[in-house]
C-alpha cells in the first residue's frame, strides 16, 4: 500500500511541477518580453542571480540554463508543499473538493507563495529588502492563475 501511495504522489508531483514550471515560465517570459521591455534570458539570469549573486545578470547561456533549472526546482518545491498539505489536511482536501475548489484554493495558495518568496526567501538570499512596485503586485495576482491553478489542478487531476 505504501508503494502505491508513493507512486501516486510522485506522479502528481511530476505532473504539477512540470506544468507549473512551464506555465509560469511562459507567463514570466511573456511579461518580460512584452510588458517590461526585457528578455526571457534576462529573466532567467535574474533567477540565477538570487542564489549566485549579481554576476549572473551579466553571465552567459549557462546562467540562463541555471535560472531555468532553479525556476523548475521552485515549481517542484511549491508543488510538493501543496501535495504534502493535501495529504495531511482534511480541510485542504475539503476546500479543493468544494464547488470552484481549485479556483478558491489557488486564490489562497498563489498569493501565499509569492508573499513567502518575495518577502522572505528572496531577501534572505539577496540580503536586500523587497521593493513593492507595480511588478510586485502583478506577480502577487499572477501567481493565482499561472502558479497556483496549475499546482492545484495538476495535483488533484486523476491520471487516465
Amino acid at each position: 500500500m505504501r508503494a502505491a501511495v508513493d507512486a501516486g504522489f510522485s506522479r502528481r508531483l511530476l505532473r504539477a511541477g512540470l506544468i507549473t514550471g512551464v506555465v509560469d515560465g511562459l507567463f514570466s517570459s511573456a511579461l518580460s518580453e512584452l510588458a517590461y521591455g526585457s528578455s526571457a534570458a534576462r529573466l532567467f539570469r535574474g533567477v540565477a542571480a538570487v542564489p549566485f549573486g549579481e554576476a549572473a545578470l551579466e553571465g552567459g547561456a549557462h546562467f540562463v540554463a541555471l535560472g531555468v533549472l532553479l525556476h523548475l526546482g521552485v515549481a517542484f518545491a511549491w508543488s510538493a508543499v501543496f501535495l504534502l498539505a493535501m495529504q495531511r489536511s482534511a480541510r485542504a482536501r475539503d476546500l479543493v473538493a468544494s464547488r470552484l475548489g481549485v479556483a478558491k484554493t489557488a486564490a489562497l495558495y498563489g498569493p501565499f507563495i509569492w508573499l513567502v518568496m518575495s518577502l522572505a526567501l528572496i531577501p534572505l538570499f539577496t540580503q536586500r529588502a523587497p521593493t513593492i512596485t507595480a511588478r510586485w503586485w502583478i506577480q502577487l495576482f499572477g501567481h493565482i492563475p499561472f502558479v497556483a491553478v496549475p499546482i492545484v489542478a495538476a495535483s488533484v487531476a486523476r491520471p487516465r
